[in-house]
Order: C-alpha cells, then structure tokens, then sequence
C-alpha cells in the first residue's frame, strides 16, 4: 500500500488492511474459495492495492446457504424472544457505532468516498439496526380476521435464510437497509458484496460475531457477481432474496429467483428529475442540487441528473450552477479539504466519459464541459462535473449515467414539468422546487416514481417507505414497516366454530 495513502489512516485500518488474505464467512469461521481464487480490491483515489480477497465458488456459496438454513433451524434465532434478539442487535449496532472511525476509513478508501460521507453510512447502518430491532417489538404479529362462524387469524413468521447483493456505491450503509429487517424478523442472512467493494462487509462478519451473534446467523460470500452472485441468485434453498444493483443485472437476478419461484425485491437504478419553478430562492436551489449532483461523485441511483427549469429562470439558474460546479474541489477522498473524490473504478470513468461523447453526439448543447480530472499526486478515477442541455430524447437525458452529470431542459407549465418528468423508464425519484406548497403536492403525486420529495433531494428518514417502480425496481421497499413485513411470511390460522 502505498506510503501517501498509509500514512493518514487509523493503526487498526492499517492493521485490517495488512492482515492477509481477506476470506469470506460461513458459519462462524473464515473460508478460502474452493479453488484458492482470489482477486484484489483498490482504492479508486490511488489506484494503489488495498487488500487480497478470496473469490468464492457457487459450491462454496452453496454451503453458505447451508449454514444459514442451518442457523435459523438449529441455532434458533427465530425462536428467540423479541427482546432477546433485539438486544443482540442493538449489542451490534453499538459495536458499529464504536467502531465506526475504522470502518468510515476502510468504507471510504474502497469505495472512494469521503471520510466524513463515509462515517455517515457507517452511522446509518447502527441507526437502521437498531430501528429495526425496536419495530419487531412493537409490531403485529397476529391479526384477528372478523370471519362469521370461525375463529380465524393471520401470523407473521420469518422466511429462513435470505439472500443479499449489494453494489459498490453505498456498501455499509446498504448492508443496514437490507440486513436489518430480515434479522430483526429472525430470518438469517448470506451477503455477496460487491468484488470492487468487500472490505468493510468482511469487517462486519467478524465484529457480527465478536458481540455475541450466533454462528450462521451472518455469512458473507465475497466473490464476482458473474460467480458468487450468480450462485445466491439461483439457488432453491434460499427463501427470500433482495438484489440492489443494475436494471440489466437485476432481470437476470429476477429471472434466476423466478425459476426457483423464490420471492424478490429488486431495488435497480433510476433517472431522477428536480423540478424547478420560478419562485425559488435560486441561489439556495442551485446549491442544492449541485451539491446533490456531485455528493458521492454523482454515484446515487436516486439523484436528481435531470433538471427540468421554468424557462423565466432558466439562464439564470443555469449560471449559477455552473459557477458552483466549477469551484468543487476535486481530490483523494481522504483529504479532508475534498469536496468531491473519484468514481469507482476506470471501467465506472469510461463509461461517465463515454456517455458525454454520446450525449453530444446525438445534439446535446455543452454547458459544462467535465472529462477527466488531474489530481496531483494521485492516479485515480477522477472526473470533473458536467452540464448537458437539450430535448429529453438524447441518451443522456434517458439513460442512467452514474456520474456527477445533470441534463438540462426548460419547461413552461405545471402540466408540461410533468410530462418531462414521467418521460423515462425508471421510477425511483424525483423532486419539486417550489414555494408554493399547493403546487409542489400535485405535482409531487403526479410524477410516475415510488418516491417525491419537496424543497429537498436524497431524504430517507426511517420509517417512510423507499421503493421503485418500473425499471428502478420490484418487491417493496426500505426503511419502513412494509420493509420489515417483507422478511415475515404471513400463514392464516382457522377453526370452524
């Protein structure tokens, strides 16, 4: 690991990260893949090797499923009182929490966020657990059917084991929204992180363990999604499965889960719209949405990348965002001076780049011109903020692009925003901008999305649902009660009177 990036990070990191081979979790104990197939994980700000990992096999996968089933069978955490479990996650919560300075670091160096966005997630992560944890308690369990000579009710009972994916942009904090319904609800869980993101998943598996959860309860399975993936997806043994990546790897997710007729929830990407009308304040508007745009580099399924503008306003929105964008400090993700750091990857840049070229190709005006970004002293996935402008069908106005890029169109009434806005495949969110509250609720609930937001972009407080529709996604949501109902499977109880 190279000295520039070592010399800053926290002895425990340090530690972690020069340890060895990093192995995956089945059952309590520490696995190598069953062909002794590893690869390496690097930080995306430095290019430099940050840790080997074992890539496991769908044999190896296989018996991870195994374990879990075993867990929920044998181990019996279903069987544990609320309370009980409860305060087995609120023990792992608290271990997050006071680990959370050594995971924040590990998060942002594989990842490449900033350290600070970084111990945000990690914090998410402790706060979703522990939410979970205390709705279980306070839930329904068993609801009485008003049914004329029966007596007759409905119960929730955990699944089993359950099957996750997760990307590589929000790694721990999607951990959270995933994992912590299905084990509050008493299922077990096997997790396949993303191969350009595994380190803190690693991490959890064995603070999981250090706080007292049993043994098969959490199993992590690092792998490439084309293997380790592909293997949770298809297999019967697993009784519910949730998958956050990729429309294109979601359909085969659904399809493989389909074959086995094993529920699924696909959270998959989106194309959010920010409606802006011409009574804002502009200045807090742009900084807003530039701010939205480039947090995380622009690597959030749920941004808003089109930005439909009431044409009274348009140019001078327009400038001031311009002028905001450029004067983002680019850099390392561990500098603390960073406003924004890398992508993910070089294969994540080609393709933001990739779309620039397109998008003007097919007509697109350049407003901000973005490429690649020189940081010195760093050969990373650097990129610089782009503006494009035109009509909603270029490719970059449809497609989802995963970089800090936003499209621009102007829009002269309410009922033309809407149509702008609804004019795409995806339906995750989008957002309104207005000071006119009346407006901003019809407009909110009439673009086509499982989620609106008003005066505000990227709001995910716990206990509203957090869903999409159409090709951002199937199965329910996070974040709320439906969320933890989704890893109880409901059985109706009746006897004839």
């Amino acid at each position: 690991m190279a000295s520039v990036i070592a010399h800053s990070l926290l002895p425990e990191v340090q530690q972690f990260l020069e340890s060895g081979v990093k192995k995956g979790f089945v059952g309590g104990k520490e696995v190598e893949a069953s062909n002794s197939e590893t690869f390496f994980t690097k930080d995306p700000g430095s290019g430099a090797t940050l840790a080997e990992v074992v890539a496991l096999q769908a044999n190896d996968v296989d018996l991870a499923i195994d374990a879990a089933n075993l867990a929920f069978k044998k181990q019996a955490w279903a069987r544990l009182a609320p309370n009980d479990r409860s305060a087995m996650l609120h023990r792992l919560a608290d271990g997050i929490e006071k680990h959370k300075a050594i995971i924040g670091q590990i998060e942002a160096l594989d990842a490449g966020k900033l350290e600070a966005h970084a111990q945000g997630d990690v914090q998410n992560c402790a706060d979703t657990l522990r939410y979970f944890a205390d709705l279980y308690q306070h839930a329904r369990m068993r609801t009485t059917l008003a049914v004329k000579g029966h007596d007759a009710w409905t119960s929730r009972q955990p699944w089993g084991a359950c099957g996750f994916i997760f990307p590589w942009n929000f790694p721990f904090l999607l951990i959270g929204w995933g994992i912590a319904p299905a084990l509050a609800a008493g299922n077990t869980v096997v997790i396949k992180p993303a191969e350009d993101t595994p380190l803190s998943t690693i991490y959890l598996a064995h603070l999981a363990q250090e706080v007292g959860i049993p043994d098969g309860v959490i199993n992590v399975v690092p792998g490439y999604g084309t293997v380790a993936g592909a293997a949770l997806a298809a297999s019967g043994k697993i009784k519910r499965m949730s998958f956050t990546g990729s429309p294109e790897v979601g359909r085969l997710v659904g399809e493989a889960c389909g074959r086995n007729l094993v529920p699924v929830k696909l959270e998959l990407g989106g194309k959010g719209a920010a409606v802006v009308f011409d009574d804002v304040d502009i200045e807090q508007t742009a900084q807003k949405l530039v701010g939205a745009i480039t947090f995380h580099t622009g690597q959030v399924c749920c941004d808003a990348t089109r930005w439909f503008v009431h044409k009274k306003i348009y140019d001078r929105f327009v400038g001031e965002c311009v002028d905001r964008l450029k004067a983002v400090q680019i850099g390392y993700q561990m500098d603390s001076n960073t406003q924004m750091g890398p992508v993910v990857s070089a294969k994540q840049r080609q393709r933001v780049l990739n779309y620039l070229t397109k998008g003007k190709a097919e007509g697109a005006e350049c407003i901000l011109e973005g490429g690649i970004a020189e940081v010195e002293g760093f050969e990373g996935h650097y990129v610089k903020p782009a503006l494009l402008a035109g009509s909603i069908d270029n490719v970059a106005a449809r497609e989802e692009i995963f970089g800090p890029v936003a499209f621009l169109s102007p829009f002269d009434s309410e009922e033309q925003a809407v149509e702008m806005v609804n004019h795409t495949d995806y339906g995750l969110a989008n957002s309104v901008w207005t000071s006119d509250l009346n407006r901003a609720a019809r407009i909110a609930e009439g673009m086509c999305a499982g989620n609106s937001w008003i005066n505000a972009h990227n709001v995910f407080p716990h206990g509203v649902p957090y869903a999409g529709i159409n090709k951002s996604g199937m199965g329910g949501g996070v974040n709320s009660i439906e969320t933890l109902f989704d890893y109880l499977r409901s059985i109706s109880v009746v006897r004839p009177l």
